[in-house]
């Protein structure tokens, strides 16, 4: 054991304060109802209880099964909350009770319940949270069909989607799992006998959802996902400690995979090993300094071979690494690996002897790592084996080693009487230094080897020859030589971690590019536009994102239309790669022959679209980093995607509830507003007929009148409802000009007469006043409307007060009635549509200070609706004045004088 990262300590501090500071949460995990999960829960909560601790039953369903009704005997139980949901009473757990009573432990049993509408969460396993955060240690139950990654799998299993469903994060969350397991044919036994449900829904069951195979894939899967949580668990003990030590717990296969057509062969048995054995599998390729220079044949070959990784379903990586070795067990070693499979040295036996063979190195540092060396013939799709082609370095560095010993050798010539020949080693082993800077091995090499012949014909007697007298200098040669090896190897390996750190940083910073500015949008337009653009620069290439259109087609970008890269064949390849989300086109196993690479957009529900990129060099695209990080690319942009059509329903079932919502409002006005009317005009005018001559001079006086009036009052109905729909659709032009408002007013005035009817109306109107810029035929509807909504609520004989001054370049007019005043918080809501108020006197749709406010707002004004100090509601809104033009009082006087 060695010793601990001090920075994983620190994190460990962190996060085990953060758990003290909140309670605890113990999961009772089983395969399907009736294995004992709600049983054992309060089995544990009973020898809790016996120990001292305060136990509180939050929520405990029985199902009526009198084993588990018992052991609820002697526990505090909460009230549970009722709750009216269309008729129905439904009782749920009370959240706030519980933190009010704050016991030790409380139980909370099914943890994937769906809450009754009106709640605070819609999620049990959200009050479950809450309570935990609240310091509370809470003890529920959760079948493994409800995890969220897992409803898919179930649903393909079982025939039978799950719709409530806990997050994966909730169960990670969980301090402590506690897995309830029961062998199938005892679970099937406890169905027949009525103690999992009553027997008319047991029958069901048993042709359903409980079938045998379906139980035996539940409880293998909840077996599974307990086993993976203590594996997890098990990883993080070891990274706490760090130990290094693999502990072979369960097994964790590793296959090293690169440009060898032996690599196809290697994956293969390493599949049907995984499989046997039931074991996760990683396919891992070094990329070494070495394949910075690779062909484009070599890349090609790791790629396919990646590619096939993931087709037979391992996790692929790419690790980097001067040594293969020691990243294979660096990164198996971290991963808890336990066989690494390898393919067995085919090489002649002279260069493993001088390069080192990597099975042996891997087979020294193993440790507890089993090695698997596994050798044959390469699959039939694969190219015959071709050792790794590098480019030729360039021709400039060679003469660069030419020039720099022609350099070294005329220098060393003029400090020959000088110096001694060990000094002028110095100077030939600074030009081959310099040479070997370059990162060129090659030249480094041929600069030695020229240096140590100039340095032994020029420098060393017998001069002008390569004979040598004093066999001291042969040590000479042999450092000078090591030393440019060394050299050249070190500035290469560092140049190329240098460029492959560049490389890293670049990915990265396009990704987070990409992220960051799809993060601001919820439009589908704007995203394709940012996809589009940064892909195109990050891989320098033409880019597209085919999204689904109305036609059943795929709709690509201008540019990707223009260039005719959008034609029959290329939609055909397009759509397959939507309809099946798998890559498809060039550089893949599918449809190879079209002309642009397309990944599928896929997002947490379904492919959402695709992904058409047509590089201007392959080989960005084939490079198996680019390539991963072209398919995180995709990823990124399905997701943003699905967030914008997510966003896009939700406006849009917002707008369709509003709208559902004023229909509902409308009808419910309309009918009961048009109804009254007709109903009163259909009874006194029923009344005429039927006493036709019969009736004295006042009674028929009386009907003639109530016809009349209902008749008015429909009438004002039809036209806020014409005016507000002319107002809504922008048809109403408005014609502003230069009016006295009291002219207006007194027009208002005289039609609300039958409305006002007893009830002065108070004017306070400067004789300064300013004219006001406006529509009159639309103001006048406005006060007529607030007169009537006036009248409605002022008492018979009392007083309604219209004042207006001048403020600045507005003239602010005040309408106060004697009424009860507006309800609390009502202030803005009255200038809703269908907006009507409480009592009697609410009678009407609802639209007449919608219509006010709508005028309002077009001429340029405000309107607000407070509480009069003195009691009543007041209506105060603004409007232009105007400015430079005399006042209707200046104008009469003029009109007088003249």
């Amino acid at each position: 054991m060695s010793r601990p990262d001090p920075d994983r300590l620190l994190a460990r501090v962190a996060e085990q304060e953060s758990r003290a500071r909140r309670g605890r949460l113990k999961v009772f995990f089983g395969a399907a109802a009736g294995v004992g999960k709600t049983y054992a829960m309060l089995e544990a909560a009973r020898l809790k209880k016996r120990d001292g601790i305060d136990v509180v039953v939050g929520y405990v369903e029985t199902h009526r099964r009198s084993e588990t009704e018992a052991l609820l005997e002697g526990l505090e139980s909460l009230p549970r909350r009722k709750t009216d949901y269309r008729g129905t009473v439904l009782e749920e757990f009370d959240l706030d009770a519980a933190l009010a009573r704050r016991p030790a432990l409380i139980l909370v049993d099914e943890l994937a319940h769906t809450n009754a509408a009106g709640s605070r969460h819609t999620k049990r396993w959200q009050d479950g949270l809450e309570l935990v955060q609240a310091g509370l240690e809470v003890y529920t139950t959760l079948n493994v069909q409800h995890l969220e990654s897992l409803t898919d799998v179930v649903a393909r299993i079982t025939g039978i989607q799950v719709h409530e469903t806990v997050p994966d994060s909730v169960f990670e969350q969980a301090d402590e799992i506690e897995l309830v397991d029961l062998p199938v044919a005892e679970l099937l036994k406890r169905l027949e006998e009525g103690k999992v449900y009553l027997p008319q829904q047991a029958g069901r069951a048993l042709e359903n959802f409980f079938r045998e195979g379906n139980l035996i894939a539940l409880r293998e899967m909840a077996l599974r996902r307990t086993a993976d949580r203590v594996d997890l668990q098990m990883e993080a003990y070891r990274r706490d400690r760090s130990i290094e030590a693999n502990w072979p717990v369960t097994d964790r296969i590793m296959v090293s995979i690169g440009a060898s057509p032996f690599s196809a062969r290697l994956l293969r048995a390493t599949a049907r090993a995984a499989r046997r054995l039931r074991a996760p599998w990683v396919a891992a390729f070094v990329e070494t300094p070495d394949f910075a220079r690779a062909s484009q044949e070599v890349r090609s070959r790791v790629l396919s071979a990646l590619r096939l990784a993931e087709r037979l379903g391992a996790e692929t990586v790419t690790l980097t690494g001067s040594r293969v070795s020691e990243a294979l067990l660096d990164y198996a070693k971290a991963r808890n690996v336990t066989r690494l499979v390898i393919g067995k040295p085919t090489g002649p036996l002279w260069k493993r002897l001088l390069r080192g063979s990597i099975l042996d190195e891997l087979i020294q540092g193993s440790g507890d790592i089993d090695i698997y060396a596994i050798s044959g013939e390469p699959g039939p799709e694969a190219a015959p084996a071709s050792p790794v082609r590098t480019t030729s370095p360039a021709l400039r560095g060679y003469w660069h080693a030419l020039l720099a010993v022609g350099i070294t050798t005329v220098l060393s010539r003029l400090l020959l009487p000088v110096l001694q020949p060990t000094n002028l080693a110095m100077i030939y082993l600074l030009g081959v230094v310099l040479v070997a800077m370059q990162g060129a091995r090659g030249p480094a090499m041929l600069a030695a080897v020229l240096s140590v012949a100039a340095f032994d014909f020029f420098c060393v007697p017998p001069y002008l020859t390569f004979v040598v007298a004093d066999t001291q200098y042969l040590l000479t040669f042999a450092v000078m030589f090591g030393v440019a090896i060394v050299i050249s190897t070190l500035t290469l390996s560092i140049r190329q971690q240098a460029r492959a750190a560049v490389e890293r940083a670049q990915r990265t910073e396009a990704l987070y590019r990409l992220s960051h500015q799809m993060a601001g949008s919820l439009d589908a337009g704007v995203l394709v536009e940012v996809i589009t653009a940064i892909t195109a620069e990050t891989f320098h290439a033409k880019v597209a994102v085919l999204l689904p259109n109305a036609d059943g087609g795929l709709a690509g970008g201008r540019e990707w239309k223009e260039s005719s890269l959008l034609d029959a064949a290329e939609q055909a390849v397009a759509r397959w790669v939507l309809d099946h989300g798998q890559p498809a086109g060039r550089s893949t196993q599918t449809l190879p022959g079209a002309r642009a690479l397309y990944l599928p957009l896929t997002g947490s529900q379904k492919t959402v679209g695709v992904l058409g990129i047509l590089p201007s060099d392959w080989e960005i695209v084939e490079n198996p980093e680019q390539f991963h990080l072209l398919e995180t690319f995709a990823s990124q942009a399905a997701l943003a995607l699905e967030r914008a059509e997510i966003a896009r329903q939700a406006r849009q079932a917002e707008i369709q509830a509003e709208a559902e919502r004023m229909r509902t409002s409308l009808l419910s006005a309309v009918s009961h507003d048009l109804r009254t009317p007709l109903a009163s005009i259909t009874g006194a005018a029923t009344g005429l007929l039927a006493q036709a001559g019969r009736l004295d001079q006042a009674t028929s006086r009386e009907l003639l009148e109530t016809i009349s009036d209902e008749a008015d009052r429909l009438n004002r109905l039809v036209t806020n409802l014409l005016e507000m729909t002319r107002l809504e659709s922008g048809a109403v032009e408005v014609r502003k000009e230069w009016h006295p408002l009291e002219e207006i007013l007194g027009a208002a005035l005289k039609r609300t007469e039958r409305q006002l009817g007893d009830r002065p109306v108070r004017l306070d109107l400067p004789a300064d006043l300013p004219m006001v810029a406006v529509d009159d035929v639309l103001l006048e509807q406005a006060f007529i409307n607030l007169l009537d909504n006036a009248a409605k609520y002022t008492p018979a004989g009392a007083a309604i007060e219209i004042q207006a001054r001048a403020a600045g370049e507005m003239v602010e007019v005040q309408v106060h009635d004697s009424g009860p005043g507006f309800p609390p918080g009502a202030g803005k809501q009255v200038f809703d549509k269908f907006y009507r108020g409480a009592g009697e006197a609410a009678r009407g749709a609802g639209l007449g200070l919608a219509i006010v406010k709508a005028i309002i707002d077009v001429h340029g004004g405000q309107i607000e609706a407070v509480n009069h100090p003195q009691g009543g509601a007041c209506l105060r809104f603004t409007l232009p004045a105007a400015t430079g033009v005399p006042s209707a009082a200046a104008l009469r006087e003029q009109e007088h004088a003249g």
